[in-house]
């Protein structure tokens, strides 16, 4: 299946920050982007995101490791510019889950070996001493790690699209092949919509609740997160408060606030920094993460001809992801403009 080699009419179903980052990329590779989106970017699950660059139920953790290298690199970048991108670098914790912490899911080393080649590519990244952990954790890491306010990095990445002659259309799509009848290329960054749209039902919610508070002088972030726990424990600093989390349960479809879990979550933080315990609630907000046995990134034929890059599926990961993915995006339309056939998966 081939394209044409000239000016690309390219539609990026999906306006959170996979979305997004894909459409930057290929309008700034010279395509006609549009992306399509029910939800404002203020209002899809990216806006809901603590936003610490670091893998979180992705896989597979290769090819995630991979891709939040190259995020990395491009967030490192643009937090030189932290009030016009939202991307700040902030030195923080990233201990060991406590016994509270790993939940009835975890199991010891559960994806951490898979995650070597991250801690190798983390410049500066070290274990943390005795003295720098919490009571219970044995082990944990230091680094330095871009930490994106999310609301603001969107709204960058939309003057960015628009920069370079993107368009956001505000609108529901009601499948790909209407998308694609639209379109040369459709990019499907759907997120938790994909489990319609496609369909795919391997996607599905990991529901987190979080609370935002007064920053009463925290300044590094912290987090204690079994890789199967239903809780986590994190404490991420933002210009508008300080973001503590959390929870990660699978198949949870409600976005309400639960006020006993906002209680122990406040509780859990405040066990890591106790003047936390007093700070003014700002906000309760959840958001659903859309997970998948493994991310789908690949390319398919849709009913009609349209070729579609499919790019879901990146779980609690999405913005430490997102500037991989993209690269992934932007190769595979290159591809089919040479010539080759679509890619299942």
């Amino acid at each position: 299946m081939t394209i044409d080699t000239g000016d690309v009419n390219m539609c990026v179903v999906g306006g959170g920050v996979i979305g997004l980052t894909s459409a930057v990329a290929l309008a700034e590779d010279g395509h006609r982007v549009r992306v399509v989106s029910r939800d404002a970017a203020g209002d899809t699950t990216s806006a809901v995101a603590g936003g610490l660059c670091w893998p979180y139920r992705i896989r597979p953790y290769d090819r995630a490791v991979q891709w939040s290298v190259r995020s990395f690199q491009v967030l490192a970048a643009l937090a030189q510019r932290p009030e016009e991108t939202g991307a700040r670098m902030v030195t923080g914790t990233m201990a060991e889950a406590t016994a509270g912490d790993r939940g009835a899911g975890h199991e010891p080393g559960d994806g951490a070996d898979d995650l070597a080649a991250w801690y190798d590519a983390v410049p500066g990244l070290r274990p943390a001493g005795a003295d720098e952990l919490p009571e219970g954790s044995a082990a944990g890491w230091r680094a330095r790690t871009p930490l994106v306010d999310m609301p603001a990095h969107l709204r960058y990445l939309e003057r960015r699209l628009t920069a370079a002659g993107g368009t956001v259309e505000r609108r529901e799509v009601t499948s790909l092949a209407e998308a694609g009848r639209a379109a040369d290329v459709v990019v499907n960054c759907s997120g938790l919509g994909a489990r319609e749209l496609v369909p795919d039902p391997d996607v599905h919610p990991v529901q987190g609740q979080v609370v935002i508070v007064e920053n009463p002088g925290i300044e590094e972030w912290y987090v204690s997160a079994g890789a199967g726990a239903a809780e986590t424990t994190y404490v991420l600093p933002q210009p508008y408060g300080v973001v503590l989390g959390g929870t990660a349960r699978e198949n949870a479809w409600s976005r309400e606030p639960d006020p006993a879990v906002a209680e122990a979550i406040v509780a859990r933080g405040a066990r890591r920094f106790p003047e936390l315990a007093g700070a003014r609630v700002l906000a309760h907000k959840v958001g659903l993460r859309p997970a998948r046995p493994a991310v789908r990134l690949a390319v398919e034929r849709l009913p009609g001809g349209a070729p579609c890059v499919h790019n879901y599926g990146h779980g609690g990961a999405g913005v430490t992801v997102a500037w991989g993915c993209a690269d992934e995006v932007l190769r595979s339309v290159r591809t089919l403009r040479e010539g080759d056939g679509p890619r299942g998966g």
